[in-house]
């Protein structure tokens, strides 16, 4: 997998202090993408132990509030298989932080209906609290939306999800 860009402090794209990843490689090719150049899959560094360790070391300071995944899109298979580990280091480094991810693909349809059995989508909605889905579509772009661009995107609560056996949507006032 390569990476795009690492911001070591994030404000934009989940609460407080964030660190955010944004992984290379999309399929989804969305009009008027943010970030267009990470839709090319070699796109950038290559994602290394190196980067694990630098990701983690950013993560350190008690002010930031977890780690946000993005690019790019997280959860093409290429990038899934090398985010494992990282989550997982993650998980066990600062198990008080959130992971929120960001992706075109739609949470019903792909992450818990086509790629259900795979284990590494299991095992990522296992380490993230919160997904943004659905691809960005020109069309719906709304600035007024908190953490995403377009209307049709929503922001889930991944484990309680999980619990109810159906979708939970995060609000403001769960920050």
């Amino acid at each position: 997998m390569h990476y795009a860009d690492i911001k070591q402090y994030d404000i934009a794209n989940g609460p407080g202090v964030r660190v955010s990843l944004f992984v290379s490689g999309c399929r989804h090719r969305c009009k008027d993408c943010f970030n267009p150049e990470t839709w090319d899959f070699r796109y950038g560094e290559e994602f290394t132990d190196e980067t694990i360790a630098l990701v983690l070391s950013y993560l350190a300071p008690a002010y930031v509030k977890g780690l946000t995944l993005l690019g790019g899109d997280p959860l093409e298979p290429e990038n899934r298989k090398a985010l494992v580990p990282l989550l997982r280091q993650v998980r066990e480094a600062y198990p008080g932080k959130d992971i929120w991810c960001f992706t075109g693909y739609d949470f019903e349809k792909d992450v818990l209906g086509a790629w259900a059995g795979e284990e590494d989508v299991k095992e990522l909605l296992s380490c993230l609290d919160v997904l943004v889905d659905g691809e960005f579509v020109a069309a719906l772009k709304n600035v007024n939306l908190r953490f995403k661009g377009s209307e049709n995107q929503r922001t889930i609560l991944v484990g309680e999800s999980l619990r109810q056996g159906k979708t939970v949507l995060w609000d403001d006032k769960q920050e």
